[in-house]
């Protein structure tokens, strides 16, 4: 075991793909010597040479398609997008092409072994352009697979599946934590699985549901509650595309009440999915109405970016306002 941070826990699961699998390749604007705009894939041009991880022009749309016909013939690419505020130029190469690739060719062909990585969400000050979320454009997308690790360690665990995933995967990382979030880490070979979600805390009067940097406040949320005697339950659902009904399903019959918090608008949001899916499997045993606590419906602030993020506070305040329905 090793201590790494999110960052060093990507580097570390790209630097094992590479040495086992000679398919594998990084690319994506200066990821080469520079490292990437974080520095996510330092040194691996040093250790694998100019034909595995090497820059590539200023063109997300380029990126994506030439991923695309590498894993059309039997390569692992894992590109990366600077920002994920940068993907939407690459929007119809990964809803029309890559998603589908397999659909439209009877499965005769596929791209199974893409892997998109990108730095998303907020609280870098980084304004819109370098805060948004925008997973929910994909996850309405069939075909691909959308996940968000909360650590480390399942930064680590999820990316290493992703590479090895038959289905092209969004990896979105959270850029607040890159170097906030550190854990020991196995420094070997391991692998997560890519649809389940996880029961983080174990509670009995309301179910917490989030994923990504927004575990990290739902956890804080939790123990402050905790201290005015509600008992909460945290899942992290890990994977958005698909995600895990049975886990959050089981835990909602349990507490019956939900709250779902994401960075992301309201409107529109994953978190609108969940809770249609919950209310239809799970509707005479909810003690309240679900609550979502989220982004707002702006674009996304530089000045006020905390009064836009969905803080333990606000979580702790729709707490109060479900358990008090």
């Amino acid at each position: 075991m090793k201590q790494m941070n999110l960052l060093q826990a990507v580097n570390n699961a790209l630097d094992l793909a590479m040495a086992r699998d000679d398919t594998v390749l990084c690319f994506g604007e200066d990821v080469g010597h520079f490292g990437g705009v974080f520095r996510a894939t330092s040194g691996l041009q040093d250790k694998y040479g100019n034909d595995r991880c090497f820059n590539t022009p200023l063109t997300e749309q380029g990126i994506v398609g030439f991923a695309n016909g590498l894993a059309a013939k039997g390569l692992k690419p894992v590109a990366e997008i600077q920002f994920a505020d940068y993907i939407f130029p690459a929007f119809d190469q990964l809803v029309n092409e890559t998603a589908k690739f397999r659909y439209r060719s009877g499965n005769q062909f596929n791209v199974g072994g893409l892997v998109v990585r990108t730095p998303y969400g907020g609280g870098i000050a980084g304004g819109h352009y370098h805060s948004q979320s925008p997973e929910a454009y994909f996850v309405h997308t069939p075909g691909l697979r959308v996940l968000v690790p909360r650590g480390p360690v399942q930064a680590k665990g999820l990316l290493l599946a992703a590479i090895d995933c038959p289905d092209p995967v969004i990896f979105f990382e959270p850029k607040r934590l890159y170097r906030a979030a550190v854990a020991e880490v196995d420094e070997g070979h391991y692998q997560l699985p890519l649809d389940q979600a996880e029961v983080v805390r174990q509670g009995s009067d309301i179910t917490l549901l989030g994923w990504g940097a927004q575990m990290e406040y739902l956890l804080n949320a939790a123990e402050l509650a905790e201290g005015e005697g509600i008992s909460c339950e945290v899942i992290d659902l890990q994977s958005l595309l698909p995600w895990d009904e049975d886990t959050v399903v089981e835990s909602v019959l349990k507490t019956g009440r939900l709250l779902i918090s994401h960075e992301a608008p309201l409107t529109g949001g994953v978190g609108a999915e969940i809770a249609a899916t919950v209310q239809q499997r799970c509707f005479l045993y909810l003690e309240s109405p679900i609550a979502r606590v989220c982004g707002l419906d702006t674009p996304f602030p530089l000045a006020l970016e905390k009064q836009y993020m969905p803080d333990q506070y606000k979580i702790l305040d729709a707490i109060h306002a479900t358990m008090n329905f």
